[in-house]
């Protein structure tokens, strides 16, 4: 941690990973004024962040394994280049069509660098100082998701929505040009052969595309035959995919993997807790402008406090995480996110920001710092670090996921109309509705971790290892492996 090396690395993987889960968030306090400039309903608002989510969710595990083969450095900075381009795009977008295509280029993007981002973590610092530099990727990375609500406010009500896109690109010409001549380069030695599984992923993008569809043309068109069409073909779809990965030699989705307990368990609360967060992303944003009547700008300034909360906190949250073990942060933080989410029910029309929102985001933010650091830490350490790209890509793709289906599925839930943005009266009714869904969610995020993660055991040195490094006496459970 305290090398330039390490400072270089840090730097170059919170920039990247940063711009795109900025970008995740900074496009929802946009969606009113798209929706307005566009002449768009509910249905495109939603694309415009799901189709984001879909190419990333989908492709993110076979940029996981890109990463680990070519290297990592390599397909990190193909993703921030690729990222930049469809932000440019998404940039110039003439109408609703073309900007949503663009934000699937963007996923696809996303897909090569977040992966490589904390895998690049992974294989490059020492064991002993890993938890510490996930903390401060995850409370740096987070503060880049958090911040986006007010970044985006300030650019909407100031040059337009649409430099909330052409932001990224000074972002991506610095993050380059660092990481090319300051980061060392990575792979896995085991990889050498072996076809990629397009197949697979290409079943797994289709099937989430699918039940996307569905969940979103539903309020409009019922049960209609495209839509239970679309429903059936995805879980199909979703079938053959599973199928296919267990017969593969080089799935791109190792069922092996899953053996360990612990990782299986993280990426199931990890599910519970980013499709919670997506949902109230998504709404909150509305929400504040919509029914509160705020501005953009004042409905980012409204959520800064997770930004302070993260960037103070975050990385000691990483190291107690490491000290007490997982299962206390996985199991209080996402009860603590899920009183902030409640107690967002108290924000209607002439809602007080000092009485009514400002202890929401707080009890929220004080949520994520518990919460966030540990729960990526966790995941990785439960597999070696060669499988670092594969771990992180799976974990990112059930978090994309898990967002992908509740952005999608909420509006439908919570009986949310094409128009509903447009009425202050209908879509609090509607917000009123979501945020017990999403607190419910985490609630069983937290159950979950509480009877299935354990704090993993803590290997001694070999003997060997022990003579080599002068150390005598019997192996002590503080020593590390070597």
């Amino acid at each position: 941690m305290g090398t330039p090396v390490g400072r270089w690395v840090l730097f170059t993987t919170v920039l990247g990973s940063g711009m795109a889960m900025l970008d995740s968030t900074v496009v929802n306090v946009a969606l009113p004024r798209i929706g307005r400039d566009l002449d768009a309903d509910m249905a495109v608002l939603q694309w415009t962040v799901n189709a984001y989510m879909l190419t990333l969710a989908g492709l993110i595990l076979l940029g996981g394994a890109l990463g680990d083969r070519y290297g990592r450095r390599k397909v990190f900075v193909l993703g921030v280049c690729w990222f930049a381009a469809g932000s440019l795009l998404c940039g110039i977008a003439p109408n609703a069509g073309v900007l949503i295509a663009a934000r699937a280029l963007q996923g696809i993007g996303g897909a090569l660098l977040t992966p490589g981002s904390l895998a690049l973590i992974q294989a490059s610092f020492h064991p002993d100082d890993r938890a510490r530099a996930v903390g401060v990727w995850s409370g740096l990375g987070g503060v880049g998701a958090a911040v986006g609500p007010f970044l985006g406010g300030w650019l909407v009500d100031g040059p337009g929505w649409r430099w909330v896109f052409l932001l990224n690109m000074p972002l991506a010409a610095l993050c380059v040009p660092v990481a090319l001549r300051h980061v060392p380069e990575s792979r896995d030695a085991r990889v050498h052969a072996g076809r990629f599984d397009v197949l697979g992923a290409l079943l797994g993008a289709l099937s989430l595309a699918l039940l996307t569809y569905a969940l979103i043309a539903a309020p409009e068109q019922g049960a209609s035959p495209v839509v239970i069409g679309a429903a059936l073909a995805g879980v199909l779809l979703g079938m053959a995919f599973v199928r296919l990965e267990r017969r593969l030699a080089d799935p791109m989705l190792p069922p092996e993997i899953f053996a360990s307990r612990q990782f299986t368990a993280v990426n199931l609360v990890t599910v519970c807790v980013y499709a919670a967060f997506a949902g109230f992303f998504f709404l909150a944003a509305l929400q504040l402008q919509v029914v509160a009547g705020y501005s953009a700008l004042g409905a980012g300034a409204a959520l800064l406090p997770t930004t302070v909360l993260m960037l103070l906190l975050s990385a000691r949250s990483g190291a107690l995480g490491e000290r007490i073990g997982p299962r206390v942060p996985l199991t209080v933080g996402p009860l603590l996110c899920a009183g902030g989410m409640l107690l967002m029910l108290r924000v209607g029309e002439g809602a007080s920001y000092v009485r009514d929102v400002l202890p929401a985001v707080v009890v929220l933010g004080l949520g994520m710092v518990t919460l966030v650091a540990p729960l990526t830490a966790t995941v990785l350490g439960a597999v070696d670090a060669g499988r670092a790209g594969l771990a992180s890509g799976i974990n990112n793709a059930a978090a994309r996921a898990a967002g992908l289906i509740a952005v999608a599925a909420l509006p439908l839930l919570t009986g949310m109309g094409p128009s509903a943005y447009r009425s202050a009266t209908e879509f609090g009714a509607t917000f009123r509705r979501a945020m017990p869904v999403c607190a419910g969610v985490l609630v069983a995020g937290s159950v979950l971790a509480f009877l299935t993660v354990r704090r993993p055991p803590v290997a001694a040195c070999h003997p060997e290892c022990r003579v080599a490094c002068g150390v005598s006496g019997p192996p002590l459970e503080r020593d590390r492996g070597v």
